[in-house]
């Protein structure tokens, strides 16, 4: 019988792993993610085939298991339970269940994720676009921001299929950019309390964006020493504490 050490040793190997083995696993579950993406993208549209509710069943289900494949190679349960893409997950889980939320923008996480594998920053590195790697998280993070701020103003607010979708994106816009154009508000104190979360975090958000695209790029490297996590690309030495670092380098 296969214990569960032995199966948390080889998730692990196959998740964070760098063999040609590990990264066909990564790739794999690159294309499932992406074909999960396409799938909420295209289910609003595909909502009375007869098919449909059987892919749903399949797309749980895969969730339900990189859950729990997310659970097992974690240090620690608490760990586990304290990942913000453990919580993602379980959030979309919940658009499955409460069928007011299934057709919420909050499944655009799912490019979240995506964006925050180890293959995201490998496709970059071997495509020769490494120093883009900071700009695109930023542009991502924005974009999944306004969207789930979307989702829940046209779920609370609106709720009036592809018209109300396009408003509540456009009061987002506005009000994330303080734009404020005023020919849409939201009533009430939860409305208030909507637009000033939205303007709050979306223009820190804007703020980082701008900052990775006119900082110089740097890496991210753990220096063994104190801990200094960002570098230039060809740094020997930690500006920190002067340890030689060892960055990795593919020689372009």
């Amino acid at each position: 019988m296969i214990a569960l050490a032995d199966i948390r040793y080889t998730l692990r190997g196959l998740y964070f792993g760098s063999s040609r083995k590990a990264v066909s696993f990564q790739i794999l579950r690159f294309i499932i993610d992406v074909g999960i993406l396409a799938f909420f993208i295209a289910g609003p549209s595909m909502k009375n085939e007869a098919w449909h509710a059987a892919i749903n069943v399949i797309v749980a289900a895969v969730i339900v298991l990189e859950l729990a494949a997310s659970a097992l190679v974690a240090p620690s349960l608490k760990k586990w339970a304290l990942l913000p893409m453990t919580w993602i997950d379980l959030a979309i889980l919940a658009t499955f269940v409460v069928p007011a939320f299934s057709n919420l923008f909050l499944r655009v996480l799912r490019i979240w994720s995506l964006s925050k594998s180890n293959l995201f920053t490998l496709a970059l590195r071997k495509s020769g676009y490494r120093q883009m790697e900071d700009t695109l998280r930023a542009v991502i993070d924005l974009t999944v921001f306004l969207f789930l701020v979307s989702s829940f103003v046209y779920t609370v607010f609106y709720g009036n299929g592809f018209e109300g979708y396009i408003q509540a994106l456009y009061f987002t816009v506005a009000t994330v950019t303080t734009t404020g154009f005023g020919d849409i508000t939201l009533p009430g104190n939860l409305g208030k309390l909507t637009s000033i979360v939205a303007m709050i975090i979306g223009v820190s958000l804007f703020v980082r964006l701008a900052q990775a695209i006119v900082r110089p790029h740097k890496v991210n490297f753990s220096c063994p020493q104190c801990g200094l996590s960002r570098h230039e690309a060809d740094a020997v030495h930690c500006k920190a504490c002067g340890h030689v670092l060892n960055i990795p380098d593919d020689g372009e």
